[in-house]
């Protein structure tokens, strides 16, 4: 198992060579270091740069992230929105929502988002449309609920991506707490599912992917 020190030392060296990151998402990610009790939920420089490519690989007209937070990956993901593309985000925390807009705003993109404060469960529900990409980042034992609800509003062909997966080595580590319980039964959820391609990639904290055929 690789040690911390290590994982750090390899996760800057992949950031080191991998493109940098606007300066307004610079900006941002250092506000959020600032300003936010616990600024690793955003999604950084080298997670941030490969969901920027995968929307430009996909190039979605509809996506949808569950957790917000202040807007990084929010903002990575609307660099490959199509020329009418647009993104539903929504947020439980609305004391959040202030960072969030002042950078959708600054990267001239507020008008391709919005913004949904509220529990995603309902809010979700009152989504009636096809998404090419959804991104769940939210509250981890929901995971499978998430699934459950969005997975008839992807397109066939479009793709779910799920954060935090590795939960920090817990799942595989067979941590006993209700979180990383319910994330193992999502990971292997996503596996057995006939629905879904999955492939599960040890990026940061664990993306995993899933094509719907």
């Amino acid at each position: 198992m690789i040690d911390e020190h290590s994982f750090k030392a390899i996760y800057s060296y992949c950031e080191s060579v991998s493109d940098s990151p606007s300066d307004i998402l610079h900006e941002l990610y250092r506000e959020t270091h600032l300003k936010t009790l616990a600024p690793r939920m955003a999604s950084g420089p080298v997670q941030g740069r490969f969901l920027s490519l995968f929307s430009k690989l996909v190039s979605p007209t509809q996506v949808l992230e569950i957790g917000t937070f202040t807007g990084y990956a929010t903002l990575c993901i609307a660099e490959g929105l199509a020329e009418n593309g647009h993104i539903h985000t929504i947020e439980v925390n609305p004391e959040l929502n202030h960072i969030s807009d002042k950078y959708f705003r600054e990267l001239g993109v507020r008008d391709q988002i919005t913004s949904h404060i509220g529990d995603a469960k309902t809010v979700i529900g009152g989504l009636y449309r096809l998404f090419d990409i959804v991104f769940i980042d939210a509250k981890k034992k929901d995971y499978s609920l998430y699934y459950d609800l969005v997975i008839d509003k992807v397109r066939q062909g479009g793709y779910i991506l799920a954060d935090n997966v590795l939960w920090d080595g817990k799942v595989y580590a067979g941590g006993k707490d209700a979180t990383t319980k319910s994330l193992m039964m999502f990971n292997q959820r996503m596996k057995d599912d006939p629905r879904v391609e999955t492939s599960l990639l040890p990026l940061r904290d664990g993306l995993s992917i899933m094509r719907k055929k």
